[in-house]
């Protein structure tokens, strides 16, 4: 079950954290991966890894906000059957201590990087007969978290992008699904605790955690896990859907 033999799968943002989860098991699933990353550099840590278990992987160099390079980088690698649209950056603040450069920033990459992914997956899509697209969304477009007024607008979009996809492409074979992690312990939230917590960096890594009802924060591998089922066709009736992974938090933090 879960086999992704034969399958060519694109994941964005795919040389760290989540994204890098996802794209070492789709090469353990027998995908062919293609790691988008905004340099070579950020790819290199997946590609090692993926390559060292004699799986077929590359990289890609490309910045998600630039339609051009975009396009380019999907004609090169041409048809695909899954899209995991990953790349992503977080942001704190309430909408009146948000600049309005960093505004601009998070849906640049957010939401305008999903659209331009989309734009140039679903011929390649089209030419396999059809295939899967699987959005990164957050628990940030289910609940009102604090501080986070345009990460939450971002990923709201993200969702509403899902269901409109799923809708306009079900008849040509191409499904369309979202998740919604809650708080995932990757290297960003490590840096997030460093940078702004400096010398309390336990106690803060622990109330992070015990944020979610479960009592931690999810690992990567276990978003990966229902990434994979969702791509694979097993999950061949499920399209417009998303899937809170979230320990909790949404029906049970009260």
């Amino acid at each position: 079950m879960f086999s992704l033999q034969n399958k060519k799968a694109v994941i964005t943002g795919g040389g760290s954290g989540i994204g890098k989860a996802i794209a070492v098991l789709f090469a353990q699933q027998g995908a062919e991966v293609h790691v988008v990353e905004l340099t070579a550099a950020s790819a290199a840590d997946a590609v090692a890894e993926i390559s060292t278990s004699g799986n077929k992987v590359f990289a890609h160099a490309c910045n998600v906000v630039n339609q051009q390079e975009v396009l380019a980088t999907f004609t090169q690698i041409g048809k695909l059957d899954i899209l995991v649209n990953n790349a992503g950056i977080a942001h704190v603040g309430k909408a009146d201590t948000t600049p309005e450069t960093d505004f601009d920033r998070i849906i640049n990459v957010n939401v305008k990087g999903v659209y331009n992914c989309l734009y140039a997956a679903i011929p390649q899509l089209r030419i396999s007969g059809g295939g899967i697209i699987l959005n990164m969304a957050s628990i940030a477009a289910l609940v009102g978290l604090p501080d986070r007024f345009v990460y939450s607008t971002a990923k709201g979009a993200v969702m509403a992008m899902t269901l409109s996809v799923a809708r306009d492409y079900m008849a040509e074979n191409i499904r369309c699904n979202s998740i919604s992690p809650a708080r995932v312990h990757t290297p960003f939230v490590d840096g997030f605790i460093a940078k702004n917590y400096p010398g309390n960096e336990a106690e803060m890594f622990d109330k992070l955690s015990k944020s979610q009802p479960i009592g931690r924060m999810a690992r990567p591998e276990e978003i990966a896990a229902l990434a994979l089922y969702l791509c694979s066709d097993e999950a061949s009736f499920i399209t417009g859907c998303d899937y809170p992974i979230d320990g909790g938090f949404v029906k049970l933090n009260n």
